[in-house]
């Protein structure tokens, strides 16, 4: 017999708020090797069974409405049996557990629980420790990533570890059976957090789709190597198209997509993408060929590389490389708005430093220009090279200096090239207080020219300018209840005075330079020009009010007004491309925006002309978001002249779990559709179907239609073409609604 000091013993920390029966006692000795070691003892119901303490074995916990065992070999339970043991739980009708081979074999009713995973079934064998064993047709569920299904076999292959065979899996809840994955062989690692299924079907609404012989897929949303969900839509330019992407995660900094493209009009293109991200480095290179274009009669292609790297010691680099073989290649052969409308392809190089006050950049630039015939631009300029050193320093006995300085040498295959040389010294005394500022500033601006001979009707040219300018403001503030709303109102006037003298400039050549727009931040800088080829002469002063509405609380800005003005006192000599000024004043600029309400965001912008009481710009947009899923944005633009156009979109729960999408852009100048996206989307609630058409102009005279149709199932995979980019370019604020 045990001896009586064990009844004083806790035996486990969590059975020391048991008492112990004199017949639960007997089986604690056998299995802790007591004397009655070779007797079969019968236990009442709900006995608490545990392994002697100070032994290193793993406790065990029983529960059972009978059990019965021998020493260090085995026990029996009968009846709504319960095994608990490191993690695992197991519950059956019947259970045997074999001491020396830590093996569970259960029948009826078997449950197991594992690390958030569940498996029922009426049959299991499994070996505790190593997780290796059976269980004949489970159902499991994990409850980390809300997947189910069921197999006719399940394999346990380690910790996390599961291969099942005949299986189906599913993130749909129970009771909705709405699509399947059908797989013959079934891994599931949830150690890497990735299902590898072998001959594979997708079942939806009892119709089969997408059979592969091989797919791997994410338990949760990581990176991982496989074939991604083909994509199917079709376009006007290219007729039905399939891509089938592979994804290879290379290592955790590096990946590449694979996408073979096929065209029914066109013919097979090949896409690649390469990723890569150090911690002194990155970058992203593309490859796309389509060899033998049926409808163009080529070879096609494109390429792309962009790369930044820290050189360390404030020393960094980069590239942005681009090159197509053709104009109309984007136009032809990309879906999306943005990339058709590219006319410049960059290729350039930059070596950049930054310290203390210095910063420093090298560059070299140059453009591949894809023509539109009956659009035609100019080139640009390429710059080999442009070297830029700039330098501030504040504070120096109360004052702040700065300078600005550049050398570019301007190449064009069919314009005037020459070298430009600038430097642009200034001093600024900023004077402060709460209540407002005084900065006045003066520089001097210094510009050569050095132009080709063998071209240049013009002789190099020296341009010297001076530049004194004075900025002021004060700040005045008020308590202001609004519908039992404390806000704080700030009324912010604004003066700025520019002094530049004339120079004589129409003999100097025009590399980089245009008119600035007409805005808030133009009107308080010193140049009408950006670039500098042509540098205004001014006496003028500018003039502005701006009053904001603010929770003191939060600090959001609920409303913004503001209204400014150019007054001149001399008539203007320096011109580019505009005539020049008749009248002594600029036009009126009139802003008002900010969050309204939570739902409400507004912006406007106008420019007023009012000798002819006519707006010459206006930019309105206007965004409803009650909440998530909910938005509607409105836009109007005006150029006199030039443009006028209104832009709507929106994304809108229309039944149930219907959801519409839609942009509409159209030019009531040209009468006519820049662009139009129409969409439904549906929620079933552990898949989103989405189908639309989209319509966009791709040059002057040209225009393509797209139609895509998707299906999402949460958790596996993408069936059908990817309009998401689509959605989110055409429609602000657009999220997914199983997001």
């Amino acid at each position: 017999m045990c001896a009586a000091p064990l009844l004083l013993q806790p035996i486990h920390p969590i059975m020391q708020n048991f008492r112990l029966r004199p017949i639960a006692l007997s089986l604690l000795c056998l299995l802790s090797g007591g004397a009655a070691a070779d007797e079969a003892v019968w236990l009442k119901p709900s006995a608490v069974l545990a392994r002697e303490p100070g032994t290193g074995a793993t406790p065990l916990f029983v529960t059972a409405d009978r059990m019965q065992g021998v020493r260090e070999q085995q026990f029996e339970a009968f009846g709504d049996v319960e095994m608990r043991k490191q993690g695992d739980a197991v519950f059956a009708d019947y259970l045997i557990y074999d001491q020396p081979r830590d093996e569970v074999f259960a029948r009826g009713h078997v449950r197991i629980e594992q690390d958030g995973s569940i498996m029922a079934g009426p049959e299991l064998r499994l070996q505790l420790e190593p997780r290796l064993g059976y269980m004949v047709t489970p159902v499991y569920q994990f409850t980390d990533n809300n997947a189910r299904g069921d197999a006719s076999r399940l394999l346990f292959e380690g910790k996390d570890k599961y291969r099942m065979q005949d299986a189906r899996y599913t993130t749909c809840p129970a009771g909705t059976d709405d699509w399947f994955l059908h797989v013959a062989d079934l891994e599931l690692d949830r150690t890497t957090q990735i299902g590898t299924a072998h001959h594979a079907y997708v079942k939806f609404k009892g119709v089969p789709l997408l059979y592969t012989p091989w797919m791997n897929f994410p338990l949760v949303k990581q990176r991982k190597s496989g074939f991604l969900a083909p994509s199917i839509g079709s376009t006007g330019n290219s007729g039905l198209e399939l891509t089938t992407p592979y994804y290879w995660n290379i290592d955790p900094n590096r990946d590449a997509t694979l996408s073979p493209r096929f065209m029914l009009k066109r013919g097979l293109q090949l896409k690649n993408e390469f990723r890569y991200l150090e911690q002194d480095y990155a970058g992203e290179a593309n490859l796309e060929v389509l060899p033998g274009d049926r409808v163009a009669h080529s070879t096609r292609s494109f390429l792309s590389l962009r790369h930044a790297h820290n050189l360390g010691g404030g020393w960094a680099g980069a590239l942005d490389l681009q090159r197509a073989s053709d104009d109309d290649y984007f136009r032809d052969l990309s879906t999306r708005v943005a990339a058709t409308s590219q006319i410049f392809l960059p290729r350039e190089g930059t070596l950049s430093y930054v310290q203390g006050p210095w910063s420093f950049i090298a560059r070299v630039q140059g453009y591949q220009t894809l023509q539109d015939p009956l659009a035609p631009v100019t080139p640009p300029y390429r710059r080999a090279p442009q070297l830029l050193l700039n330098a501030s320093q504040p504070n120096v006995y109360g004052a702040d200096l700065a300078l600005a300085s550049e050398f570019v040498d301007f190449r064009h295959s069919s314009l005037l090239s020459g070298r430009r040389l600038m430097l642009y010294p200034s001093a600024s005394l900023p004077l402060r207080q709460v209540y407002g500022y005084v900065t006045p500033k003066i520089g001097l601006h210094i510009t050569h020219y050095a132009l080709d001979r063998s071209a240049a009707t013009v002789p190099d040219a020296t341009r010297t300018v001076p530049i004194f300018s004075a900025d002021s403001g004060l700040y005045f503030e008020r308590n202001w209840q609004l519908n039992d709303t404390q806000f704080l109102q700030t009324l912010e006037p604004r003066l700025y005075y520019l002094y530049v003298p004339n120079r004589e400039q129409s003999r100097i050549p025009v590399f980089d330079t245009s008119e600035a727009g007409f805005n808030f931040a133009q009107i308080f800088s010193e140049n009408l020009f950006t670039g500098a080829d042509r540098i205004n002469d001014a006496n003028q002063v500018t003039t502005s009010l701006t009053s904001r509405l603010v929770e003191p609380d939060t600090g959001l800005e609920r409303l913004r007004a503001a209204v400014g003005q150019r007054f001149y006192f001399k008539e203007q000599e320096v011109t580019l491309s505009s005539a020049a000024r008749t009248r002594g004043y600029s036009d009126l600029l009139f802003s008002l925006g900010g969050q309204i309400t939570p739902a409400w965001l507004i912006d406007g912008l106008m420019q007023y002309d009012p000798e002819k009481s006519t707006p010459e710009n206006t930019s309105v947009t206007a965004r409803y978001r009650p909440e998530t899923g909910k938005v509607l944005n409105l836009s109007f633009r005006y150029t006199r002249d030039l443009l006028k156009q209104i832009d709507v979109s929106g994304q809108w729960p229309l039944y149930g779990r219907w959801i519409g999408m839609a942009r509409y852009n159209y030019s009531l100048l040209d009468s006519k559709v820049l662009e139009a996206l129409g969409g439904l989307e549906y929620n079933g609630g552990c898949w989103v179907s989405r189908a639309g058409v989209h319509r966009f102009a791709t040059a002057t005279a040209e225009v393509t239609n797209a139609f895509f149709l998707q299906l999402e199932l949460n958790g596996v995979s993408q069936i059908g073409p990817n309009p998401l980019d689509i959605l989110k370019q055409n429609i602000l604020g657009y999220t997914k609604s199983n997001e």
